[in-house]
């Protein structure tokens, strides 16, 4: 049975098949958790919850390592399990196992630094209360995870939300399936004395995506496309439920006239292609400087000639993961070539199977769906512009916002801050997702809300702001009918001393 074939089974029973991408071999198959279930996953939770929500920063600290120190025992074992499901090289595999395990560490580290209590100065007026702001668990939260990098960016939410001391259901894709139960299992492995549900998982396809949405959870947490991400805020929207969604993007890369054309030129050819172009913060678009454009898309061209995707140990990278995103990539590049674009590298007869060979198309128009749609392949659109101004214009023109790179050896900084967007890197590609302090989000069809950071911590607590009066002052409790009228008529002095003398 094909790739193709399996995924087009969508629930036509009660199981789900996980399959090899490069070569359709059946991995393994679970059963489809469907509305009961899901409901009943979610209630085992929020017992879990009471019990994980009430520890010490520190205690789940400690289960939080041990669950890294048990991924890494493991990680033999994962990086096959990603090679096979997902389709990367055993390398990338770990990589992306190495990035999640910084994530893991510094959530753990540094929740209670964020999430502590605080105390609030109360102001000149509120001088006999004290205030307080302290952070609680949401309790139960449900993630929904992709399958392009299906330990680390889902471990943006996961990772966070524990260590922010609520519990987990995590859904990961149906082309993920494996990788998604067996982090889960290493989680429990690690902590078998924490009561079941801390940290489980339940595997479907959409349908069960959608259940976890209306089981009760008190937040959503998101990644994947901007139509399903549309989808899950309208539905959660019924029980206003927030949600964190992380929908994808077309990034940008500006390459000025001073910036180091070889560095350049090896970041794009990684960016655009690494992990076969599935990537929501690579490379999609570049727009570089006149003056070095024939040297930048030259060397670019050089680079990518020799690399090769394949699911052998020479290969650069894998297959595309999920079948129907072929489709995409070209129906993109066709549009390109009919819209003023032009293949420096390969083409339509590119795409050889699962296995899409590098694509560079110079100077298509900005209309085509290559410049304006999430292409999510080992393709890159570069555009000739003259200088930075319409490079930047140009970059903002998206309804995405996530990610983007600037080279420049002077002026990296100064353009970086005219993007509208969520991160960039200067001078390098993708180096804020691999920073854990930094959090990770966009805008736009991007989406809402922030992983990773002070900020992803954030998210997966809810405020509680306290006020305690610690003295009475006669003749001022403002709050109450038995201020006086003498205590107004200071008030009315002290206002304009206070507030109304500047100018």
């Amino acid at each position: 049975m094909s790739a193709t074939d399996t995924a087009a089974s969508i629930e036509a029973d009660a199981t789900l098949t996980s399959v090899n991408p490069a070569t359709g071999e059946v991995l393994a198959t679970y059963p489809i958790d469907d509305e009961d279930a899901v409901r009943a996953a979610v209630a085992k939770a929020r017992v879990a919850a009471a019990t994980w929500g009430a520890l010490t920063f520190a205690e789940r600290k400690k289960h939080l390592l041990r669950w890294s120190s048990q991924l890494v025992a493991k990680s033999d074992e994962l990086c096959e399990l990603i090679h096979a499901e997902n389709g990367k090289p055993l390398d990338d595999a770990f990589l992306e196992l190495m990035l999640a395990l910084e994530h893991i560490k510094w959530a753990a580290s540094n929740a209670e630094k964020v999430l502590k209590p605080k105390k609030i100065a109360p102001g000149a007026l509120m001088a006999n209360f004290s205030a307080h702001l302290e952070q609680r668990p949401l309790g139960v939260v449900g993630i929904i995870g992709p399958w392009n990098y299906p330990v680390y960016t889902p471990n943006g939410s996961i990772a966070y939300a524990l260590a922010a001391g609520n519990a987990v259901v995590f859904k990961p894709s149906e082309y993920s399936t494996g990788i998604g139960n067996f982090v889960a299992q290493c989680f429990a492995e690690a902590n078998p004395e924490l009561p079941d549900g801390v940290f489980n998982t339940i595997n479907g396809y959409g349908a069960t995506g959608a259940a976890l949405v209306r089981a009760g959870v008190d937040k959503v947490a998101f990644t994947g496309s901007a139509a399903t991400g549309k989808k899950i805020m309208a539905s959660a929207a019924d029980t206003l439920t927030p949600v964190l969604l992380e929908c994808g993007g077309k990034d940008a890369v500006i390459v000025a006239a001073d910036a180091d054309i070889k560095a350049a030129a090896d970041a794009v050819a990684w960016g655009a292609t690494a992990n076969s172009g599935q990537t929501c913060a690579g490379v999609e678009r570049v727009y570089v400087d006149k003056s070095v454009a024939d040297q930048f898309i030259a060397e670019v061209k050089r680079i990518l000639t020799d690399v090769k995707p394949g699911s052998d140990a020479k290969a650069s990278y894998g297959p595309m993961t999920m079948p129907s995103q072929i489709d995409i990539v070209r129906r993109h590049i066709e549009d390109a070539l009919k819209n003023g674009g032009k293949a420096v590298l390969g083409g339509v007869e590119s795409i050889k199977g699962p296995f899409i060979e590098p694509v560079i198309i110079v100077d298509a128009d900005e209309s085509s769906a290559a410049v304006t749609e999430e292409t999510f392949g080992p393709t890159v659109t570069i555009k000739t512009v003259n200088g930075v101004d319409e490079a930047v214009q140009l970059a903002n023109n998206s309804t995405f916002g996530l990610g983007s790179a600037v080279y420049s050896k002077k002026n990296g900084l100064e353009i970086a801050r005219r993007l509208k967007v969520g991160a960039t890197s200067v001078n390098s590609v993708l180096g804020f997702a691999a920073i854990s302090g930094l959090p990770f989000g966009g805008s736009q069809d991007s989406g809402i809300g922030r992983i990773h950071g002070a900020p992803g911590l954030l998210e997966f607590s809810r405020p509680h702001s306290i006020a305690v009066q610690r003295f009475t002052i006669p003749g001022m409790a403002l709050l109450s009918y038995s201020r006086t009228d003498s205590t107004m008529k200071l008030l009315r002095k002290v206002v304009p001393f206070l507030h109304g003398r500047h100018k």
